[in-house]
């Protein structure tokens, strides 16, 4: 059975191009397959391995997607909402068409890293407690972190209203009103609400990375770009 495809039709089927317009990127020299620039639209390749670019942006020929987004505040970390907008709302038309979903959601006033995909196994795997994925994120708070902040944390706490958080790392900077925190697991408002039993209330969170994901210092706040061969290629090793 013929599993190969041809080239237009792959790139067409991203619902970024017409087919006419990918013959022109072909035309111009700018798509490079499996690392030599693409000759004729009508080349056909098997898609499982395929390595697609176009003006030098990975392209992923699969269906699957995988983007980093610095997200700002204000957006809900949701795929759509009647009333608010969401971070999908950044993204321009063609990706909100193809399934995309926030893994690992933040508050709507917390900023950083966010990825988006539609890999549901992929999203399923980061979020998993039993993974013990790392999250790190930096802090500002009302008070001064200190030792004890650190050792609680550290010790693992039992919120009042019963939350059982698994021991996770604070590292208070030099001044003392900011620092990362590290956690193991991802509750709702986790940090938030750990960092409000000690007293000390968040003026101001966004995460920095993700497993081995980390927040691309060269994106703005609401800008996104598509991971890196690399960067998915660490996320598939998580297993």
């Amino acid at each position: 059975m013929e599993r190969r495809e041809r080239l237009d039709k792959i790139l067409a089927g991203t619902g970024r191009w017409s087919r006419r317009e990918v013959k022109e990127l072909v035309r111009a020299g700018r798509v490079v397959a499996n690392g030599a620039v693409a000759l004729r639209p009508e080349d056909k390749y098997d898609r499982e391995g395929l390595s697609l670019l176009v003006d030098g942006e990975p392209v992923d020929s699969g269906g699957s997607y995988y983007l980093m987004l610095h997200k700002p505040a204000g957006l809900l970390s949701a795929t759509e909402d009647p009333r608010q907008p969401t971070v999908l709302d950044l993204l321009p038309p063609h990706l909100r068409r193809v399934g995309l979903f926030p893994v690992g959601r933040l508050d709507k006033d917390t900023e950083g890293l966010l990825l988006l995909t539609n890999d549901g196994p992929l999203g399923h795997r980061l979020l998993s407690p039993s993974r013990h994925v790392d999250k790190v994120y930096y802090v500002e708070v009302e008070g001064v972190l200190d030792r004890e902040d650190q050792e609680a944390f550290r010790a693992g706490m039992v919120l009042e209203d019963g939350l059982h958080c698994l021991p996770a790392e604070l590292e208070p900077e030099a001044d003392g009103r900011s620092g990362l925190v590290v956690l193991r697991e991802g509750k709702y408002h986790q940090v938030k609400r750990m960092l409000s039993a000690r007293g000390k209330p968040v003026q101001y969170l966004k995460r920095i990375s993700m497993g081995p994901l980390r927040l691309d210092p060269a994106l703005e706040r609401g800008e996104w770009r598509s991971l890196t061969e690399e960067e998915r290629r660490a996320l598939a090793a998580l297993g």
